[in-house]
């Protein structure tokens, strides 16, 4: 019996017993029968008394059939006759245990998960199903299985979000007919075999070796484009390879330790070897 149910019980048996005492003393037989009946009137009273809290329903069986649904707040059922039944309407966490299942690709990893859910219809989910959190349970399960068994194991991985949404349609679908509302369902765990595991840690470090050597050898070939882009403009332009001389000089910094050799400019060079084929004309008309 709960606290209030024991309070009006006190109180209705306090009247009731004063009013046996005043009949006492009129007829001290009366008395007693007023004494009992006050006893088993407070009890029936307490007993008639529900209270249902603001998330809570009461469903009301009478004689074994549905009668109404009432709630929040007080409520009076018929002791005896009637049966008052307790829903909850919050959502509700359920999780799914974890389990092996096989995957399109003959892979076989446990996956576990968990289902929010509540009550829409509490007639329903009491009449129509035994347990429904255990149907629930059970449901989310087979259909788990069901939707990861036609996956293989890369899609799994990588549309977990996806695989989760697919589940709740399915398990919406049969629970609305319970009075019940799936709000969502989640993936939480996926575990496999260890020598799995190794090889897709191979597998990703293979992947990164190579993005890192595609950026390297991108990173080579628009280094060459541009030293043969400045070795073009360099030839083009007489005094671009001075310049740079000069700029290469300047950088060295003034360290005695630094040696600087200084080469024979361009146009003495080509001056050196415009001169040599004219001398070799010469000859060769001799």
């Amino acid at each position: 019996m709960k606290a209030v149910n024991f309070l009006f019980f006190l109180i209705l048996l306090g009247i009731g017993e004063f009013v046996a005492v005043v009949v006492t003393a009129i007829s001290p037989p009366l008395g007693g029968i007023v004494g009992v009946g006050a006893f088993f009137f407070a009890l029936l009273v307490s007993m008639a008394i529900k209270i249902a809290d603001q998330w809570e329903r009461i469903i009301i069986l009478r004689l074994g059939k549905f009668s109404s649904i009432k709630g929040p707040g007080i409520c009076l059922v018929i002791p005896v006759i009637d049966r008052a039944i307790f829903v909850d309407t919050r959502i509700l966490t359920l999780d799914i245990p974890k389990q092996q299942v096989i995957t399109k690709d003959n892979v076989p990893v446990s996956i576990n998960g968990v289902v929010y859910f509540k009550v829409l219809k509490p007639e329903d989910a009491i009449i129509r199903v035994q347990n429904y959190t255990f149907a629930m349970s059970q449901y989310a399960q087979a259909t788990l299985r069901d939707v990861i068994g036609g996956m293989t194991l890369d899609q799994l991985l990588a549309e977990r979000e996806k695989i989760g949404k697919e589940i709740e349609q399915m398990v919406e679908k049969e629970s609305a007919n319970w009075g019940l509302e799936v709000s969502n369902i989640k993936i939480q765990d996926i575990d496999m075999p260890e020598d799995l595991k190794k090889m897709m840690s191979r597998q990703a470090s293979a992947e990164r070796e190579k993005r890192a050597t595609i950026t390297k050898a991108e990173g080579d070939k628009e280094a060459a484009f541009n030293l043969a882009a400045a070795a073009a403009t360099m030839t083009t332009s007489p005094g671009a390879m001075q310049l740079r001389t000069l700029q290469t000089i300047d950088g060295l910094g003034p360290t005695a330790s630094n040696t600087v050799v200084l080469a024979v400019p361009i146009e003495i060079m080509e001056a050196i070897k415009g001169y040599s084929k004219m001398m070799e004309g010469k000859g060769s008309a001799k």
